[in-house]
């Protein structure tokens, strides 16, 4: 399974290549490893936000940034932007998770601290061991 630590960029949506048109402006599908989770591409796009090409990765598909540029020469800075957003983007999210963890590790224990046999209840349940039992 992959992991958040796995998401970058993989290449261009082969579905969907550059192409030069009329218009000023030439639009880019990158390719991610796997789909990101909705919250993930949320606070990716927040980051880019105020970039002038907006880039975006649609919550609902997770699979794909959508980025344009003016010239093909603009292509490699992009790419390079949005690899750095990526890689930013991961490590906010995995800081989040570990954030939510102790959080909940925190008032597990508080619930642990309570008196009588609630208290002793809940020292038993924060204390449960939910690792894999080894066979020999």
């Amino acid at each position: 399974m992959e992991g958040i630590s796995d998401l970058r960029i993989i290449g261009i949506d082969e579905r969907r290549p550059p192409i030069i048109r009329k218009e000023p402006y030439i639009d880019l599908y990158f390719k991610l490893t796997h789909k990101a989770p909705a919250d993930w591409c949320n606070a990716f796009n927040s980051l880019l936000a105020k970039h002038t090409s907006t880039p975006k990765i649609k919550a609902e598909e997770g699979l794909f940034i959508e980025a344009w540029v003016r010239s093909p020469d603009a292509i490699v800075e992009i790419l390079d932007l949005l690899k750095n957003t990526v890689t930013e983007c991961n490590r906010q999210y995995i800081e989040r998770i570990e954030l939510a963890a102790r959080s909940a590790g925190d008032n597990n224990s508080s619930l642990a601290q309570e008196t009588g046999e609630q208290g002793r209840l809940n020292a038993i349940i924060a204390a449960l061991n939910f690792d894999e039992i080894k066979i020999h």
